[in-house]
């Protein structure tokens, strides 16, 4: 019987930080839902690189909340104070307040299937910009194909009886 043990992010924060210092890179599996649909759970990994730099809008760092969670969100804006403004690709809440002290790396490359690609191509790239021009829409899209869902489940009788 083989059994997968599951590595906490806790846990790999120290070799995350150990790679770093020694100019090299590290690659983690996906979790969740909320990067879809670039990233998928099971499927992608991502390569993470030291964040040398101040971040920029449409950049993916890796950042620990002030409550511990970490998280894999795009940066979307600034807020007045200089700090980030972050959201995942499947979300439309942004979250406020994310500090420089908070990002532990930024991805520079993404596995798909087996293929890897950087995070400056251009199809990416276009990727990020049209993700971005939409974030304002993404709410009203989401409440819309809801909305249409429950009209067809009634039209075909597979929602709630209408006794």
């Amino acid at each position: 019987m083989i059994m997968k043990n599951k590595v906490t992010m806790q846990e790999l924060l120290p070799f995350i930080e150990e790679a770093f210092v020694n100019n090299k890179t590290f690659t983690i599996p996906i979790t969740g839902t909320s990067m879809r649909p670039l990233l998928i759970c099971g499927r992608d990994t991502v390569t993470l690189k030291k964040c040398n730099d101040r971040l920029v809008k449409g950049e993916l760092p890796l950042y620990r909340r002030k409550d511990g969670t970490f998280v894999l969100h795009r940066v979307v804006g600034f807020d007045k104070n200089g700090n980030y403004i972050m959201c995942g690709d499947n979300q439309f809440l942004k979250e406020h307040n994310i500090e420089d002290s908070q990002i532990i790396g930024v991805v520079n490359e993404i596995t798909r299937n087996g293929n890897t690609f950087s995070v400056d191509s251009k199809k990416y790239q276009l990727y990020v910009k049209l993700g971005l021009l939409l974030l304002n829409v993404r709410y009203p899209y989401k409440r819309l194909r809801y909305y249409l869902s429950k009209i067809r489940k009634q039209e075909t009788g597979s929602g709630p009886s209408q006794n």
